[in-house]
């Protein structure tokens, strides 16, 4: 009952592809920043990519597409290739269907959009309509005034929501998917209309546990939230006594590799992480751990991007190396490999753990770099 979580070097975005033990498949996220004019570009082009998966699983839809929120970065392109059924404009043979959609309760209610974002929230907000094909991951009552201001009835919708410190419906390690999702964030309590939107903080977080075998191995998902939620994460889990879901042995790294995802300060070689963040890292990560940041290249020392405020930050990446380096583990950036252009990463999970494919994944036989499971 083997699963597979895919990366896709997408530059400073996000898409990961899970393909679940019952063959399911799930993208989180969608920021196809290819661009085919550039002859240097070495982004991948994420269509292309998502495409040959689905012709190689002989369908043409997803089981599950989350948006874990509508930064550019994490839904670029998107009205391009997938099939929305509140418009026939986004309706042809050749575009990808969803079968249930996943999204931050903001998205729904988010003004002054355009673009990819714009048409997520239009796609939310028909299929709440309709009451079919969507997660809204917030408290439901919190979109209570809205809905009805919308007109939408609001009992028979309750049922649509995941609330923080719930499991996703629909997911059992013991059924045959074999993985259930933990969802973290967004807080109900971050929901209040009367505050201006912040994507970050209310995008979705959440823990997936995998079993196979008998053995579960644990991925953490963290979206682009900085060290204050993760902060509020790591104290509301804790002080539920939920330590093991914030377990991980395979960690997409939070706004690829800024350091204000460890704390407020940069620091000179090494970001040194806030006190709930540093639990996080160095007690929460297992042995063997590996973290993936979907990002550019680390930038050298004193480069024209070390010198950058945008992402990724080298102090940021030397705090990750440390801890993957203590553990036995691995720090992976997507745009920094030996390939050229760089390749999707692609990390098998079964019952000895999480390893990443070393061939191309349409071998079947294909070695991975994933070591014994240690008792």
């Amino acid at each position: 009952m083997t699963a597979y979580a895919t990366f896709y070097p997408l530059g400073n975005a996000d898409s990961t592809l899970l393909e679940l033990a019952n063959k399911q498949l799930l993208l989180i996220d969608f920021g196809n920043q290819h661009n085919p004019d550039d002859p240097y570009e070495k982004r991948c082009d994420l269509a292309k990519e998502l495409r040959a998966v689905l012709r190689k699983a002989g369908r043409n839809r997803f089981d599950v597409v989350c948006f874990t929120h509508l930064d550019d970065d994490h839904c670029q392109r998107m009205g391009e290739f997938f099939w929305l059924r509140h418009s026939t404009a986004y309706q042809g043979q050749d575009r990808v269907e969803i079968d249930e959609l996943w999204v931050p309760a903001c998205a729904l209610t988010e003004t002054n959009l355009d673009g990819d974002a714009r048409l997520i929230r239009q796609e939310a907000r028909h299929r709440l309509r309709e009451k079919k094909g969507i997660r809204i991951f917030s408290r439901a009552d919190r979109l209570k005034s809205w809905m009805e201001a919308e007109g939408m009835e609001f009992e028979s919708r309750k049922h649509l929501f995941v609330d923080a410190g719930k499991l996703v419906p629909g997911f059992a390690k013991d059924g045959p998917e074999a993985v259930e999702f933990f969802v973290h964030s967004p807080f109900a309590w971050r929901q209040d209309e009367t505050v201006v939107h912040d994507r970050n903080g209310d995008s979705i977080v959440f823990q997936a546990v995998f079993v196979d075998g008998g053995e579960e191995s644990y991925a953490l998902f963290g979206s682009d939230v900085d060290h204050t939620v993760l902060t509020e994460i790591v104290n509301i889990t804790r002080g539920y006594g939920n330590d093991d879901r914030l377990r991980w042995d395979l960690l997409k790294l939070f706004h690829h590799c800024s350091y204000l995802s460890l704390g407020p300060d940069r620091g000179v070689t090494e970001t040194e992480a806030v006190p709930a963040v540093k639990w996080l890292f160095e007690t929460q990560g297992q042995n063997r751990c590996t973290i993936v940041s979907p990002s550019k290249p680390i930038p050298l020392p004193g480069s024209p991007e070390d010198k950058s405020t945008q992402p990724p930050h080298r102090q940021a990446a030397n705090h990750h190396r440390r801890v993957v380096g203590d553990k036995l583990g691995t720090f992976t950036v997507t745009m920094d490999q030996r390939a050229n252009p760089p390749k999707p990463l692609r990390f098998e999970i079964d019952r000895y753990g999480i390893g990443l494919v070393l061939a191309a994944p349409n071998v079947a036989t294909a070695a991975t770099s994933k070591p014994a499971r240690q008792g």
